[in-house]
């Protein structure tokens, strides 16, 4: 994972099978637009989050496909349907190649 660089996510522990939960991320990233340049005067390059997935169980639940205009530390909440226990796998995608992961797993009540 790079400098700097920390997903968070937002899930709970337990849920009802069928049951809707909100689930909430962060990634702390400083979204660099290509457009600026270092003391040197030197063109830094364009790194951003392009992409963000979230899928539950291996079925995709979220696929985002964001662009320049992005903001600094993009957040995301959003509800999905909770069929069995299992595990939310979040994925963040960089220009510069870099994947960011983490896994939340959710036990039913």
């Amino acid at each position: 994972m790079a400098k700097g660089v920390k997903p968070r996510v937002k899930v709970p522990k337990t849920a009802s099978a069928g049951e809707m939960v909100t689930l909430k991320t962060l990634i702390s990233h400083k979204m660099e637009s290509g457009q600026r340049k270092d003391s040197d005067g030197n063109k830094i390059p364009r790194s951003i989050i392009h992409r963000f997935t979230c899928a539950f169980n291996g079925k995709t639940v979220v696929d985002v496909e964001m662009g320049g205009a992005i903001s600094t530390n993009p957040y995301f909440s959003f509800d999905a349907v909770v069929p069995e226990a299992g595990e939310f796998h979040f994925t963040w995608y960089d220009d510069d190649g870099s994947v960011y992961e983490t896994k939340k797993k959710v036990e039913m009540a």
